[in-house]
């Protein structure tokens, strides 16, 4: 076996998740955040097609289903705050817009991170620098003294630094959407529904929580401009936004003040020529972001980490031959992941009021011809690879 220690930037979810795979095959991984303790709550996540799948042969499926979103389904509502459209969570068999499997994203990333009693988890540093040669990488952090390791894979998302020190800057493409994601009070009115009102260039949701005292939020606006500020930076902005948007917009730009877990960023995907160089490999959002939009951003970083650590383990560690195959395998899946819903950003969030008039109409009709074929084909990506099947592999080990 070569290349046995390895550090894995970021502790979401593709990094735990590979991190519990490696450790499964004989690696050594330990994975670095950024944060300074594992990140709880967060937003709404979906295990869709060939993602639960995997966490069916990471015996994690039990483990999961105790934390669970329970909801009804979506809705989207009017100023006043009536209900225009609905897809109820049994629709397209539980695979639709509010699937039938719907996490937190600090849960899942807990139960992942849990789920490997082997790895290393070093919270509060990053990496700067990469010194690759031809044994090894020394990895320099912001705090912690250099390693020296046989591989690097970057985790670490959208802004990554393992993929701008290794690729410059390249690869991400905004997609002219601005979104803020944060906590809010519980809001009683929502009876297990994920509601959702539009108006012009703008988007603001509200969802159940899975603790009692808290409901998960969401607003966006349509902007070209792709600045990167501190969250606290952007409420003004958004409170001018939303001033005078009806429905509970101006309640949530005041929950949006007080949240404490803020996040605001530009909506972007991530296209790499190639997800790779040298010791190097990115994996997940850092080196194929499909977009909140899609609903596959998941799906797509734990079957990436899946056919990352199991291509490692059939080369023995080579990793030359382990991120060629990784590649061939992973990106004609990742190529229709990244495929957005119909009308993409603009069917998210219209530009103008016979817009939305439209896009309302077409949401009564998701469940009929010919509206429904183009989101069944939506849906599916979820489950569009034949996932290898390493098991023999880590019997061996």
């Amino acid at each position: 076996m070569q290349n046995t220690d390895i550090i894995v930037s970021g502790g979401g979810i593709a990094g735990p998740a590979l991190a519990h795979w490696l450790t499964r095959y004989g690696f050594r991984a330990t994975v670095v955040e950024r944060a300074p303790a594992p990140r709880t709550g967060g937003q709404a996540v979906d295990l869709r097609g060939a993602g639960r799948t995997v966490v069916a042969r990471m015996g994690l499926t039990d483990r999961l289903r105790e934390v669970t979103l329970h909801q009804r389904g979506i809705a989207w509502v009017d100023a006043d705050g009536r209900v225009t459209a609905r897809m109820p969570v049994e629709a397209f068999g539980g695979e639709g817009i509010v699937s039938a499997h719907e996490i937190l994203r600090g849960d899942l990333a807990a139960v992942l991170a849990g789920a490997g009693p082997d790895v290393e988890h070093v919270h509060g540093d990053t990496i700067t620098g990469l010194d690759e040669d031809a044994d090894g990488v020394t990895v320099t952090f912001e705090n912690a003294p250099p390693r020296r390791v046989g591989l690097v894979v970057g985790a670490d998302g959208l802004h990554s630094a393992v993929r701008t020190l290794t690729f410059g800057d390249g690869g991400v493409r905004p997609l002219g959407l601005r979104t803020a994601w944060f906590t809010a009070p519980a809001a009683p009115d929502l009876d297990g529904w994920y509601l959702t009102h539009r108006a012009p260039g703008l988007v603001a949701s509200l969802r159940p929580g899975r603790l009692p005292h808290e409901s998960k939020a969401e607003l966006s606006f349509r902007t070209a401009s792709t600045d990167r500020r501190e969250p606290a930076e952007w409420v003004e902005e958004f409170a001018a936004r939303f001033a005078g948007v009806g429905w509970r917009a101006g309640w949530l730009v005041e929950a949006m003040r007080d949240a404490p877990d803020l996040a605001v960023d530009a909506v972007s995907q991530v296209h790499m020529p190639r997800w790779s160089r040298g010791r190097v490999v990115l994996l997940g959002d850092a080196g194929y972001c499909p977009t909140p939009l899609t609903g596959l951003g998941t799906s797509l970083a734990l079957v990436g980490a899946y056919v990352l650590a199991g291509e490692l383990a059939a080369a023995g560690g080579d990793h030359r031959v382990a991120f060629d195959r990784y590649e061939r395998v992973l990106r004609p899946y990742v190529a229709q992941a990244q495929t957005l819903p119909p009308g993409g950003v603009g069917g998210y969030a219209p530009n103008s009021r016979l817009a939305i008039r439209a896009g309302a109409a077409a949401l009564r009709a998701m469940t009929r011809r010919p509206v429904r074929p183009l989101l069944e084909r939506q849906f599916a990506k979820a489950d569009a690879i034949d996932l290898p099947d390493y098991t023999a592999l880590a019997a061996a080990v």
